[in-house]
């Protein structure tokens, strides 16, 4: 058979190597993994929109390169997936640096400095397509210098310069650009707080990997909602592939009246919890994808408590089928056997958590006001006809009166709107936890309404009265009101 060398076109491969997938915050975190890798402590991200020729700047205190280094780390397929890396190294295909920059970058410039050289090297991509030859530009002392943010650059490190950024505002009017660059900037802060939490907080080499966007510090951001008490972690199991260990860790997050309005907050603009529920993957503690169940459950409101997070190193690379992006990894045949064998455990535990505490609500009140019923049908909610202030209101009516009023309330019950409530209690549960806010007039206005009520066929004692309206929202949440109104009706009377 004859050998016959045939090379791709540069002019072609190098655009269509643009169309991967990346987003401008992947693009961002592929370079941050090669500052990881050079054991860098401080990366900076310098970007200025205001120039009429947007740049992007990522600078690094890391080991730096040689000429040589910078040499191959330019190269197109650097390294080869399949060679053995360092433990800790976060690269797989040698394509990351210059596929992640191409994405949103025409113009791609590395100036690194090691042991006292500084040397630079730029690929164009006009250039390459102009000439159709991989053309690498090597950047003499003078234009290294002059190169934006050279002054960021410590004794060592290296800077990777993006210009001639086309895609970071394609398509859009000159008005909408700065709120658009705004909003990704926004996005990218809050990629890189929890693709690289465990760098931030200090939990990988015990010590905290500083990140800052513009001299603005990137803050951790932990899925697990660890440092909540209420957090529950299960049992961490452990398979081995190929002699390496995958660790499974599943949690339960806390039910959300657990966290404070702050953490909720906190977690809540940051994280869906319904939408990121499910199984997060780490390659060498770095977050690779996440909020994904495999298929083996489906995501729903009972079970958006439940996380598990599971690490495997690179030597396993291959199992996971990683993605040049480090954004996709599919679990090989083991894990995803050891996590169908836990799944049901996970996902009873976190329903329990979700639903407890509305079955305590129902279950503990003495009159709830809504009863709730399971049978062949499913689950269904009705009023509680015994109720006292129903039962009150329909002493007070004569005849027909009362059989109207009891078809007002099965249109009540059939007219709630599940599907509605649902999917706003999936967004914001928090919000339904916060009752309408009444000033103290309002309040006293309603409760004489509710004892007027309750008082019309009976004789109503004064614990009677306190006893029930604390079990209504909102009264129960201004019981200065409520004893203000005893007071007056029951105590003032005697």
């Amino acid at each position: 058979m004859e050998k016959y060398t045939l090379p791709p076109r540069a002019a072609s491969l190098s655009e269509s190597m643009r169309d991967i997938g990346y987003s401008l915050e992947t693009a961002i975190a592929d370079i941050i993994d090669n500052s990881i890798a050079a054991n860098a402590t401080r990366i900076d991200i310098w970007i200025d929109f205001n120039t009429g020729q947007p740049r992007l700047g990522v600078t690094d205190n890391g080991s730096g390169l040689s000429r040589q280094e910078l040499l191959e780390a330019m190269r197109h397929g650097s390294a080869h997936p399949r060679t053995l890396r360092a433990k800790d190294d976060l690269g797989r295909f040698g394509l990351g640096l210059k596929t992640a920059s191409f994405s949103q970058c025409r113009q791609l410039t590395v100036i690194s400095r090691k042991s006292g050289e500084t040397v630079g090297a730029v690929w164009d991509l006009d250039t390459v397509s102009e000439d159709d030859e991989w053309v690498l530009g090597i950047l003499n002392p003078e234009e290294i210098q002059s190169s934006p943010y050279m002054d960021k650059l410590g004794k060592h490190g290296t800077l990777v310069l993006w210009q001639k950024l086309d895609r970071l505002c394609e398509g859009e009017s000159t008005a909408a650009k700065q709120d658009m660059l705004y909003e990704k900037m926004e996005a990218t802060e809050k990629h890189l707080a929890l693709v690289f939490h465990r760098y931030l907080s200090g939990e990988v080499r015990n010590r905290k990997l500083e990140v800052h966007i513009n001299g603005h510090p990137v803050e951790p951001f932990d899925p697990f909602c660890l440092n909540n008490k209420a957090t529950q972690l299960l049992p961490e199991e452990i398979i081995r592939i190929a002699g390496e260990e995958v660790r499974i860790q599943p949690y339960i997050l806390p039910h959300h009246s657990k966290l404070t309005p702050k953490e909720h907050d906190y977690y809540q603009s940051r994280s869906e919890f319904v939408s990121n529920q499910g199984v997060y993957v780490y390659r060498n503690n770095r977050l690779m994808a996440w909020g994904n169940w495999f298929r083996l459950v489906p995501k729903g409101e009972a079970t958006k408590l439940a996380r598990v997070r599971i690490d495997f190193p690179n030597a396993l690379d291959e199992h996971w089928t990683i993605d040049i992006k480090k954004s996709r990894a599919h679990p090989p045949y083991q894990v995803k056997e050891k996590l169908r064998q836990i799944i049901n455990r996970i996902v009873e535990q976190s329903t329990r958590v979700h639903s407890g505490r509305g079955r305590r609500l129902l279950d503990e009140a003495p009159d709830p006001f809504w009863l709730k019923h399971a049978d062949r049908d499913g689950i269904r909610y009705s009023l509680n006809r015994d109720h006292p202030v129903l039962n009150a209101f329909r002493q007070i009516l004569e005849g027909d009166e009362q059989r109207l009023f009891q078809e007002v309330l099965a249109v009540i019950e059939d007219s709630i709107p599940v599907e509605a409530i649902y999917a706003d209690y999936s967004i914001a549960p928090k919000s339904f936890d916060e009752a309408r806010q009444m000033e103290p007039e309002e309040v006293r206005s309603r409760l004489l309404m509710l004892y007027q009520i309750l008082s019309a066929e009976q004789q109503l004692d004064e614990n009677t009265f306190r006893e029930t309206v604390n079990q209504l929202k909102p009264f129960n949440n201004y019981p200065q009101e409520i004893e203000q109104v005893i007071r007056e009706k029951f105590l003032c009377a005697t």
